[in-house]
């Protein structure tokens, strides 16, 4: 079967590896020539993952079976729509594919159906004082249909939306941007698989950001299991599934975000995905599901075996993981260590860098600056803990003073 998978970065290399030792022919498209991916498919092709009539050639020339994407929000409506041109199977319909990628829609969504979430405006150029009535700051202004935390900015005042609005439009194909109260809080994560429009629950994980001045949201790591897993399950279970009927979700993979402060919790994002911090590579350990492989087999239209996964009970699971996605500081490396080293200590199932020797690692701004990842286990918190300290130790990005240029201390929390 031909595979067209939308994305060749990190965050796609595992899902390109394992549809290629199923035998797949594995077409990958990238804005970017050298993507990684490339070098692990049959074919590459240069076009972004964004380029839907782009996409639709690629598809064509290559007589595809099936189209997918993962650890990416947007492609997924540039999936949806090539699968449904071509007449090619797709797990979600388009108008869902459409209201879980533009944030418009979203709201709209969760405004329709009483879905808990922060206050929040559509901003127009010519917004005026009246748009912002109720609103109380600080506030978020984010792009309506991007990823990656590109053009979110915590903001003070309307001043600084005026002076931050043409930036955040640059990341986005739409005239306006969304606008939303500030929630102090935890995030959380939630992931899992619906099935006929039944959801199968099979992480909550605590979702660790960093704030740098106006730029927040910057996922540094994931933490399973959530510190409120089993105080607040039953409500996250219950809006989660409220959500599947109300975005009308069919079959496939879910990435829930919310927010949990002192009004409970709220709902601030949602994506039918596998998340973007390695999910699909550790979800097979954390909880016997492959959900990479559920995921290629329904992108080519297979019949899926779910038997694992129905047997499967989130709050029997007593493992311990963090997917730690770090960060450095300003600077070109000079050295670094190799990805061997890291594997090597105890608990280390994936490592992987995203930057190389010679490379300028910028300002922290959005997760484009994100220098690696690993993925850790324990048998318990402190064992995790541990575990995370000695990678950190074993890990060095240094500049040519030797300066180790690595921010250990954003994702080592626990």
């Amino acid at each position: 079967m031909r595979l067209l998978i939308l994305g060749g970065g990190s965050g796609q290399l595992s899902v390109i590896k394992k549809a290629r030792e199923k035998g797949h022919t594995v077409i990958v498209s990238d804005y970017y020539q050298d993507a990684p991916g490339k070098a692990y498919a049959d074919y590459g092709e240069t076009v972004s993952t964004f380029d839907i009539e782009g996409n639709l050639a690629v598809g064509r020339k290559y007589a595809i079976d099936g189209v997918m994407t993962v650890g990416t929000d947007q492609p997924v409506y540039t999936a949806a729509e090539v699968a449904y041109r071509l007449h090619l199977p797709f797990f979600i319909s388009l108008s869902t594919a459409k209201a879980v990628t533009n944030k418009r829609n979203m709201k709209k969504t969760f405004q329709k159906y009483n879905i808990p979430m922060v206050k929040y405006r559509i901003l127009n150029k010519n917004f005026s004082g009246t748009d912002l009535e109720d609103i109380n700051f600080p506030i978020v202004i984010k792009p309506l249909d991007s990823q990656g935390q590109r053009g979110v900015f915590k903001l003070n005042s309307p001043e600084e939306i005026q002076q931050r609005f043409a930036e955040v439009l640059s990341f986005s194909r739409e005239e306006a941007i969304l606008l939303e109260e500030y929630y102090p809080g935890k995030e959380i994560t939630v992931s899992g698989w619906v099935s006929d429009r039944q959801l199968y629950i099979l992480t909550v994980t605590d979702r660790v950001t960093y704030e740098n001045s106006i730029h927040i949201g910057i996922c540094t790591a994931h933490i399973f299991p959530s510190s409120f897993l089993s105080s607040h399950y039953s409500e996250i279970k219950e809006i989660s599934e409220q959500l599947v009927r109300c975005f009308d979700i069919k079959n496939g993979p879910i990435y829930f975000q919310m927010l949990i402060g002192d009004e409970g919790i709220k709902v601030n994002e949602i994506a039918c995905r596998i998340g973007g911090a390695y999910e699909g590579d550790f979800m097979p350990q954390l909880t016997g599901v492959d959900i990479l492989e559920m995921m290629i087999d329904l992108s080519l239209g297979y019949e899926l075996k779910l038997d694992q996964i129905r047997k499967y009970e989130i709050l029997n699971n007593r493992k311990w993981l963090s997917a730690q996605l770090f960060f450095a500081n300003s600077g070109t490396i000079h050295a670094m260590s190799t990805v061997d080293e890291l594997t090597q200590v105890s608990g280390v199932g994936q490592a992987g860098f995203n930057f190389k020797t010679g490379d300028t690692i910028g300002r922290i701004e959005n997760a484009t600056e994100r220098v690696g990842y690993f993925i850790v286990e324990g048998r318990d918190r402190e064992e995790l803990k541990g575990n995370i300290g000695k990678v950190y130790d074993k890990l060095k990005i240094c500049d040519k003073l030797g300066t180790n240029l690595v921010i250990r201390d954003l994702g080592e929390v626990l």
